[in-house]
């Protein structure tokens, strides 16, 4: 069962949540359920960033931050992944000391506690000392750290085909066979 849970925060790099969502939905037969939820500085930054899908047209069910009343919120769901993208410094120092004060923490803290797949993709750069630390801690308990740090060896022409290298290697990490360029295959 894939069921996921996608983070959107106000970093910068909402195409990289766009691109999963319009990968998901073309590959429905992947995943069971996408639910997405924004943080207020996500649903800003989306709207200045994304002019070609507006929020209220995203094919999946958005569910409200605040909202502690959802079945990922708790781990007596069977909701088995969450990807934060992209994720702000801020959230990621929350979720690495348990401050789960919104729908998208506390997701998070449900799949640490859970031992389930979280994966964080920090998009704001450069790291200083404490989002390192962060990022140790959020690495010591199980969840994957993917910068939002797009590979070329696929030659991408488009800022589509370099945000899709980033989108690649999240579906890799939740094991999602989702057909992409392979290096040396």
């Amino acid at each position: 069962m894939n069921k996921i849970v996608l983070g959107i925060t106000g970093a910068s790099g909402a195409i990289y949540a766009k691109r999963f969502i319009e990968i998901l939905n073309n590959n429905l037969d992947k995943i069971d359920e996408l639910a997405v939820v924004f943080t207020d500085s996500g649903r800003q930054v989306w709207n200045y960033e994304i002019d070609d899908l507006k929020i209220e047209d995203i094919p999946f069910k958005i569910y409200k931050n605040n909202d502690f009343f959802v079945p990922f919120a708790s781990g007596s769901s069977n909701f088995n992944a969450m990807v934060v993208c992209p994720a702000s410094m801020g959230t990621m120092g929350k979720i690495a000391n348990s401050i789960a004060d919104n729908l998208i923490t506390r997701t998070a803290d449900v799949m640490l506690k859970e031992d389930r797949k979280l994966i964080i993709v920090p998009r704001e750069m450069p790291y200083n000392l404490i989002h390192i630390e962060n990022m140790k801690k959020i690495v010591q308990v199980g969840a994957k750290i993917c910068p939002a740090s797009p590979a070329f060896y696929s030659k991408p022409k488009t800022i589509d085909e370099a945000v899709d290298t980033v989108i690649q290697k999240i579906f890799q990490l939740l094991n999602l066979d989702i057909n992409f360029f392979r290096w040396m295959n």
